[in-house]
């Protein structure tokens, strides 16, 4: 491999980035990291200690003081020395992620703290990786799959079949909400880079769309193929 490899990978939710994202940060041995989780670490801070989003100057002296608590680690998000990652995937905590991603400084907080993480290397996965966070990583990858599958996706990943409050139906129609908030937002929507290699992993099994991002890395001269068999 030819370091420091930057790999960006973007796609809308449900698309499988993230896991495809892990897959292949751990056949390369890169750190995996995964952008959303600091926007909805913010919001989960908020939410626990009741912070108003609409008060701005409020709210970015407390964004301030809780990215002091926070560690980013390839294995996930550490709050004062504590794994968090688990309690940071519900949905509602993504609501209130995508309202504090569309302020502009919280995005630049934000941004400085991927961009320093990510000189040394990564697979680093999200909705503005290629265009914004690391506009010249190596590769850029952007997935996606169809509105149906990634709304199955996304409710199966929620809970239990028991303890689902949403039918899948609900669900396609909030990922549809979500794509249309994050392609729409004046600051870094979700948009496919121009040089982006995209994958449609509709029917695509995880392992599949990795060994088609280990091919491309194999014909761009960065990795050699055969030591990841």
């Amino acid at each position: 491999m030819k370091r420091p490899l930057q790999i960006a990978v973007d796609g809308p939710a449900g698309s499988g980035k993230g896991t495809a994202a892990s897959m292949l940060g751990k056949v390369l041995k890169l750190p995996v990291l995964d952008t959303g989780l600091l926007y909805r670490f913010v919001a989960w801070r908020a939410m626990e200690s009741r912070v108003d989003l609409n008060n701005t100057d409020a709210f970015l002296s407390f964004v301030s003081l809780a990215l002091k608590t926070m560690s980013w680690r390839t294995e996930g998000v550490f709050f004062d020395g504590k794994d968090c990652t688990s309690l940071l995937r519900g949905e509602d905590v993504g609501a209130v992620a995508s309202k504090v991603a569309s302020m502009p400084a919280v995005r630049e907080a934000l941004l400085q703290m991927q961009q320093t993480l990510a000189i040394q290397g990564c697979v680093m996965d999200g909705r503005d990786i290629g265009t914004v966070v690391l506009p010249e990583a190596q590769v850029k990858f952007f997935l996606t799959a169809s509105l149906r599958e990634r709304g199955r996706r996304r409710w199966l990943q929620l809970t239990p079949l028991a303890q689902r409050k949403q039918s899948l139906e609900q669900m396609i129609k909030e990922v549809a909400l979500r794509d249309q908030r994050d392609s729409e937002r004046t600051l870094a929507p979700l948009k496919q880079a121009e040089d982006a290699i995209v994958i449609d992993s509709t029917t695509l099994r995880q392992d599949e769309v990795v060994d088609r991002m280990l091919r491309v890395l194999k014909r761009r001269d960065l990795i050699e193929l055969d030591e990841y068999r």
